[in-house]
Order: structure tokens, then sequence, then C-alpha cells
């Protein structure tokens, strides 16, 4: 189990990445949040076996139709246990 702390730049607010994100979480079966930032960045960690995150982190590396992924990056972080993948703020 392992955890990802993980910011994505570029025009990725009102193109409905979260909530593209949170699907795509459920389907790959991993846990953790996402949300937007003030700066226009949206914010996530991403919890589950390593093949799952790396599939969510290559995801997350494009978007959703219609965003405009620049960059991502990427930190570790103590994996949590919690259950679910949720949008919040």
């Amino acid at each position: 189990m392992l955890r990802r702390r993980v910011e994505v730049h570029g025009a990725v607010q009102g193109v409905g990445f979260r909530y593209s994100a949170r699907l795509e979480a459920e389907r790959r079966g991993v846990a953790g949040w996402i949300r937007n930032r003030p700066d226009g960045a949206v914010e996530a960690e991403i919890e589950g076996d390593e093949a799952s995150v790396q599939a969510m982190l290559d995801w997350l590396a494009n978007g959703p139709r219609g965003a405009r992924v620049e960059r991502i990056e990427v930190a570790e972080s103590e994996p949590l246990g919690e259950p679910g993948f949720r949008v919040t703020g």
C-alpha cells in the first residue's frame, strides 16, 4: 500500500476534472481525495496498490477531455488506510 500527494497544473478547473477523477479512482480501486486550489491547480492524494496508484497518476497526467495538463508534481505520503475517494473543496 502506498500513497501519493499530487498537484496538477494547467487548465484543470471548470472542466469536470475532480468528478472525472473520482470516477476513475473508483474504477481503479484507489482511495483518497481531490480538490481545487485557489491558484488554479488541482490537488489530490491517492492511495492503493502500486499498479493502481501508477495507473491513476498516468490518468491525472492527462485528465479528462477538455483539460489541458501542463505538469504534475508527485510526492510520497504515508498511507492512511482511508476508505473511498471523495471530492472536497
